[in-house]
């Protein structure tokens, strides 16, 4: 038999099924925010990193206990109609103002790409979120408010989305915990593409008074029970997903996969999203089926690298 000789053309197939190969994974990293090419922090924060191989914390059962989660169901805080967390992505070039701050002490001063124009939450947190192109730094406000030209906010953070630098110690953000709000909202374009590669930033109504990795502050009450901010909950791996529909499947995978993290107070086991004409109640109502008492709290101690870095090692 005549030995066979590959030539030039199988050769460059097979380098071109290599390199797919390899870059296919890729490509699978979590999506860019929308109308930029900017990705929320880099793969080895720990807010992208996979929880689902740690241990479950030693605090667990005491922790659910405070929050309810024996009859207390998952809530997502988002949907129709224009009820979410909105964003806003600008150009390098937008024009940037300086911002009055209840919080100057923890807040960075700025500027902030902030205007008229930008939109802000309803109800009482007034939360506005602005990604800018180019630079890749992402600006949060609390409790934000145009003030005809005169903008004012309760406390504002600025984050480079390329790093992993944390904010300093005991300093807040836009939130409770010091954390940056977009990195855990649920978004439409992540689910609709199948994937949520990150944690998902929810609330419950007793924090402690103290905080742990990654979370810089805390907002709670003289009560152990309760959890830190900060704290990390997975939905149990054993939990059947084959009830739901593809795109509820993907936001329970997340959270077996990549947890929930604790953000804020606020009503029990509610889970923050974008605001998106795409949301719809029928996806929305299934989540809510999901019982709190499926999860369980997660020690993630064991992947920090540094204290002031969300960079994650973790263990195994």
């Amino acid at each position: 038999m005549r030995a066979r000789r590959w030539t030039v053309d199988a050769r460059t197939v097979l380098a071109a099924l290599a390199v797919t190969a390899v870059v296919a994974p890729v490509s699978a990293d979590a999506e860019p925010v929308p109308g930029s090419r900017c990705r929320v922090f880099p793969a080895s924060n720990i807010w992208n990193t996979r929880i689902d191989a740690l241990p479950v914390h030693e605090m667990s059962e005491t922790w659910l206990r405070s929050a309810d989660a024996g009859s207390t169901d998952l809530h997502p805080d988002f949907g129709p109609p224009a009820y979410g967390l909105p964003f806003d992505v600008v150009g390098r070039r937008h024009a940037k103002v300086h911002v009055g701050f209840d919080y100057d002490d923890e807040s960075d001063p700025g500027p902030y790409p902030f205007d008229g124009r930008t939109p802000i939450e309803g109800g009482s947190d007034r939360h506005a979120l602005i990604v800018q192109r180019g630079t890749c730094r992402l600006y949060e406000l609390f409790a934000a408010e145009w003030n005809d030209g005169h903008p004012r906010a309760g406390s504002g953070a600025i984050f480079d989305l390329d790093s992993n630098r944390l904010r300093p110690q005991t300093w807040t953000s836009a939130d409770a915990a010091g954390l940056p709000i977009l990195a855990g909202l649920v978004r439409w374009d992540e689910v609709e593409a199948g994937s949520i590669r990150h944690a998902i930033r929810f609330t419950v109504s007793c924090t402690t008074d103290a905080y742990v990795w990654p979370a810089r502050h805390e907002a709670g009450v003289d009560d152990p029970d309760c959890p830190p901010m900060g704290a990390r909950f997975r939905l149990k791996v054993g939990f059947d997903l084959s009830g739901f529909t593809p795109r509820a499947r993907t936001i329970l995978r997340a959270m077996q996969r990549y947890g929930l993290m604790l953000a804020d107070n606020g009503s029990d086991w509610y889970f923050q999203g974008t605001r998106d004409d795409h949301w719809r109640n029928q996806l929305l109502d299934q989540l809510k089926t999901v019982p709190a008492s499926a999860f369980e709290a997660v020690d993630v101690s064991g992947c920090m690298v540094e204290s002031d870095s969300a960079e994650a090692d973790c263990p195994g």
